[in-house]
This record gives C-alpha cells, sequence and structure tokens, in this order.
C-alpha cells in the first residue's frame, strides 16, 4: 500500500515537472517577439531615432556631435518662413540676378529660377526643399531678412535661424548660411535637426511640400505672361519606401550625405537624422535600418 502511494507521488511530481517545463517552454516561445530587437550598425558617423509621438529615443550614435549639415540646413529656412506673423504663402518674390551669381560663385544646386520672373513664396518652398534650390533658399532669406541690401537682408535671415534654433533647444547647432553650404561655422548634430524636424513637420504647408516627389511651378514672366517652368524633382528618393514622408537631403564634399527623416506606418511613427554617410547608397542603407528598427521597437 505505501509502495503503491509512493509511486502516485512520483508518477504526480513528473507530471507537474512535465506541465511547468511545458508551461515555461511555451511561455519562452511566446514571448520570443518582444525580445529586444538588434540594434542596427549604420555607416554614418552620427546618427539618431526618436518615436516622433512620445519624443522618446529609440536609436543613438554620436548624436550630440557637431557635424556640418549641407542643405539639410534648408530645414530651419522654412522653419524661419512658415513661423513669420502674417505669412501670405502667395505673396510673389522677383527673382533677382544676385541669386543667379550666387549659384554660380558657389556651384550650388539650383532650382534654376529666371531673372525677373515672380515666384510666390509657396513656390520657393518647393524649389528649395525639392530639388534643393539655393537660389530659392536665397530668394526666401532676401524676403524675409530686415536691411537695405540683399546681404544684410540675408544676414539678418541667418540671426533669425540661429534665435529659433536656441528656442527650440537647438543647443549644439550654428548656422552661417540659408542653405548650408558653409563659411566655417554652419552645424549641427543629429539629434538637434531630429528636433527641428519634428517641429517642422507640425506645419501642415512644410509636411506636404517634403512628402511631394515632384512640382512644376507657373510663374510670372517681366511681361505679366505665365511660364511653366521645368518639374522639380525630390532629391529625397526614399519617398514613398515604408511610409517615409520627409524630409531633406544634404550632401557635399566635406559634409558627405546627410538625411534627416520621417515615416509613418500603421500609426506608429518615427523620426530621425543621419549626418556624414560615405556614399548616397550607404545614406539610404542606414536610412532604412533605422526605419525598420524604430518600427520594431514601438509596435
Amino acid at each position: 500500500m505505501n509502495t503503491g502511494i509512493k509511486h502516485m507521488r512520483v508518477r504526480r511530481a513528473a507530471a507537474v515537472a512535465f506541465t511547468a517545463g511545458t508551461v515555461f517552454a511555451t511561455g519562452a516561445l511566446a514571448a520570443a517577439p518582444a525580445q529586444a530587437v538588434a540594434t542596427p550598425t549604420i555607416t554614418a558617423k552620427g546618427g539618431y531615432l526618436m518615436n516622433s509621438t512620445t519624443g522618446m529615443t529609440l536609436f543613438s550614435k554620436a548624436a550630440g556631435t557637431k557635424r556640418l549639415t549641407a542643405s539639410t540646413t534648408k530645414i530651419m529656412t522654412a522653419k524661419v518662413v512658415l513661423t513669420q506673423s502674417n505669412l501670405d504663402l502667395n505673396s510673389k518674390v522677383t527673382i533677382k540676378k544676385a541669386y543667379s551669381d550666387y549659384i554660380v560663385s558657389q556651384g550650388a544646386s539650383s532650382a534654376h529660377l529666371i531673372v525677373g520672373d515672380k515666384a510666390t513664396v509657396r513656390q520657393l518652398l518647393y524649389g528649395m526643399l525639392l530639388p534643393s534650390g539655393c537660389d530659392a533658399a536665397m530668394a526666401l532669406a532676401d524676403k524675409f531678412g530686415t536691411g537695405s541690401t540683399v546681404s544684410a537682408r540675408t544676414k539678418n535671415f541667418i540671426t533669425k535661424m540661429n534665435a529659433k534654433a536656441k528656442q527650440l533647444g537647438m543647443t549644439k547647432t550654428h548656422f552661417d548660411s540659408f542653405d548650408g553650404i558653409s563659411k566655417g561655422s554652419n552645424y549641427s548634430t543629429p539629434k538637434d535637426l531630429t528636433l527641428l524636424a519634428r517641429s517642422a513637420m507640425k506645419s501642415s504647408t512644410f509636411k506636404s511640400v517634403v512628402k511631394s516627389t515632384s512640382y512644376r511651378p507657373r510663374t510670372v514672366t517681366k511681361t505679366g505672361s505665365t511660364r511653366t517652368m521645368s518639374t522639380w524633382s525630390n532629391t529625397n528618393t526614399l519617398l514613398g519606401w515604408n511610409g517615409t514622408l520627409g524630409v531633406k537631403t544634404g550632401s557635399g564634399t566635406s559634409a558627405k550625405y546627410c538625411l534627416v527623416f520621417a515615416a509613418t506606418k500603421n500609426g506608429e511613427s518615427v523620426m530621425g537624422a543621419v549626418l556624414t554617410a560615405p556614399s548616397a547608397a550607404a545614406r539610404t542603407a542606414d536610412v532604412k535600418k533605422l526605419v525598420n528598427y524604430g518600427y520594431a521597437r514601438i509596435s
């Protein structure tokens, strides 16, 4: 009798152990998808990623190190324009020879604006943010700066850019140009640029512009006729991929390849920046890794 009871107890203990082991194994399998996602490796010297809804940091690589920003600078140019009081996006700006001369002297990227034509502020935003036109950036800086000359007005506008950076908490950022063509002290960090983009993307106008793959403006000529210009194509080839809807590319001999990006998919939103990637292809690969990583982290 005692032997039978002993055997029953052994069998029950074994059953309990088996059941517990099964539950443990099942639990482990169920928990697997929730395990930490592998942190990606990127080629860019600096990178940052945040949950753009909550502002929580998702990835950081030298995110507070100051680097050249190239044409991602134009995000701030747009931000300053779009925060002007009583802004009229349909007000017209006459294209000056000074803008054309500047493009030629700097060998800068251009929206191919024609001297004497009148373009609206809205059109200039497209010209600056899609083909990355430095002529469009200069026209906006001249329009919204204060002073008696083009030089004075553009310098004043850059002062406004730095004031806005300070206001946004971009503590490691300084601008010395309206387009990213640095005179020696035009820099920011991946984290600061992400903060800027998060603020800029709150503007429906800015968001609409940067997510456009192309735009064809119609300007007014000196004689008052309408000129249909060549189509401006967005330099951001990632648009539309996996929910990507902006924000701005940048490249230069010293700055290498940069991209400030934003993406939203299935209600999940991420935003970030990569600076000083070794090539355009590497920049694209880096951003794809970060976007996928961000979605996985917040899903």
